[in-house]
């Protein structure tokens, strides 16, 4: 996974800099602060996590380690779209891993990229809960039940 180098402006420092203050700068909120920087950014790449190191008083290092032990926080800008396949166990069984070759085959990215366009990026998840529909997959907000590899073009279609 190749890193992305960013340079960030004033006002994203600044933005940065408000955040950790509403937390007070307290190293113990740690994962709060990522959490709304993350929602501002939309991700949290190493210079956004050098500047709320700074901001706490921490080493990058632990920052770092935080970012990387929680799937949740990510360090590549997700797609417009994102779509998340799930590889629970019921979905698993069901071919979900066949469903996941066919979007990495249509949009000609792995798991965990972005299409150049910025337009789609595919991850996985363990489970959304909907294993009556295995297999699953979510596109934003939107659920998709009982897919199975031919249905792949026809749901990358709804957002053209």
């Amino acid at each position: 996974m190749s890193s992305i180098k960013i340079k960030l402006k004033e006002k994203d420092i600044a933005q940065i800099d408000e955040i950790c203050k509403s937390f007070n700068n307290e190293p113990g909120e740690l994962i709060n602060v990522l959490h709304k920087v993350q929602t501002t950014f939309g991700y949290l790449p190493a210079e956004v996590q050098d500047v709320v190191a700074n901001k706490l008083n921490m080493s990058v290092a632990k920052v770092y380690g935080v970012v990387t032990f929680y799937s949740f926080f990510t360090m590549i800008p997700k797609g417009r779209f994102p779509i998340s396949i799930c590889t629970g166990t019921a979905c698993y069984v069901r071919g979900a891993e066949k469903v996941l070759d066919e979007f990495k085959k249509q949009l000609s990215i792995k798991v965990g990229e972005s299409t150049p366009d910025g337009k789609f990026s595919l991850n996985c998840l363990r489970c959304v809960g909907a294993c009556g529909l295995a297999p699953v997959v979510q596109v934003g907000e939107k659920t998709y039940g009982r897919v199975s590899p031919d249905l792949v073009k026809d749901i990358l279609k709804n957002y053209e």
